[in-house]
């Protein structure tokens, strides 16, 4: 099957059906079902069930629908008798299919660990998976599971390379902050935003001094700020953006290297006050944050700021 065609339908169709008597539900119409049903937010058979009945009337115009919509028990006894693989493999098909449909301009990339995903009689370590999502749309576009003696370094590319990135801007943080990655996110004709930390030492220190001798406002330097606030909480955040990089050391090894950032945080909570600085590179040129800052510098605030 083609991973061009969007329709739920074409991809499951492929699924073996493992039921051999009594059928009364076609099980392309289960699996749209339950499909929708957990796009809208169910989190549970009894859910899916519901959301079928409130929508017969819709799905009844593109699914068969023999013996009506199946009980929550139908749903749960079906999928714990599909073959794990021909799903995943089908779901992720018509999953990459529809990331065309999908607003992407900002694409994040970051780990997270499963709660609870640990066993300790066993010895396993809890389950950590690398996320790419789309920020302006909050949908989640694929994800990796971290081998168990590995972390994000290896998973990122992994993930990378089921995305279809052009003209996307796409940030990881520290932990991703790789030559080959960044050489990779070019390739699919993207940009990319990078956090500096530690990983990086040197890179870090050169930018880091760079902004400090640089410390007043700088005709080279494209200024933003932005005040997010809630809860007794407020946050201003003031971004320093250049391309005045013919000096960095090594920026000849970064595919696409452009800019450079300075993002200097002050957090107003209650009555105490703190200040961060953090640090940036990207392929991303400087008249682009400008133009746009909504989709460049604010890629930094929304995706680094939530982690």
């Amino acid at each position: 099957m083609s991973c061009d065609d969007f329709t739920i339908i074409s991809h499951f169709t492929s699924i073996d059906d493992p039921r051999k008597y009594n059928i009364r539900h076609n099980l392309i119409d289960i699996i749209t079902i339950a499909i929708c049903a957990l796009i809208c937010g169910a989190e549970n058979w009894v859910d899916v069930e519901q959301y079928g009945k409130s929508k017969y009337d819709w799905l009844k115009q593109f699914l068969q629908l023999p013996g009506a919509i199946p009980s929550h028990d139908t749903f749960g006894r079906v999928f714990s008798l599909l073959d794990p693989k021909q799903f995943s493999d089908a779901f992720t098909c018509w999953w990459l299919s529809i990331q065309t449909l999908i607003h992407k301009k900002h694409v994040a990339i970051d780990g997270k660990t499963l709660r609870a995903s640990h066993d300790k009689a066993s010895g396993k370590s809890a389950i950590h998976i690398v996320i790419a999502w789309a920020v302006e749309n909050g949908i989640v576009l694929g994800q990796v599971k971290t081998d168990e003696k590995s972390n994000e370094i290896t998973a990122i590319p992994e993930l990378i390379k089921q995305l279809k990135l052009q003209d996307a801007i796409v940030s990881i943080d520290a932990m991703g902050c790789q030559k080959s990655i960044a050489k990779q996110i070019i390739d699919k004709q993207a940009d990319y935003v990078f956090s500096l930390k530690g990983n990086h030492s040197l890179l870090h220190d050169q930018i880091k001094m760079f902004f400090q001798d640089n410390a007043n406002p700088c005709p080279e330097f494209d200024l933003f700020e932005s005040t997010d606030g809630d809860h007794g909480r407020i946050e201003i955040r003031r971004y320093s953006t250049t391309d005045d990089i013919d000096w960095l050391q090594g920026k000849e090894q970064w595919s696409g290297l452009k800019t450079i950032t300075m993002v200097q945080r002050q957090r107003h909570i209650d009555d105490k006050i703190s200040d961060e600085t953090s640090y940036y590179i990207s392929s991303i040129k400087k008249d682009g944050f400008v133009k746009s800052p909504t989709s460049a510098l604010c890629c930094i605030s929304q995706s680094f700021n939530v982690r």
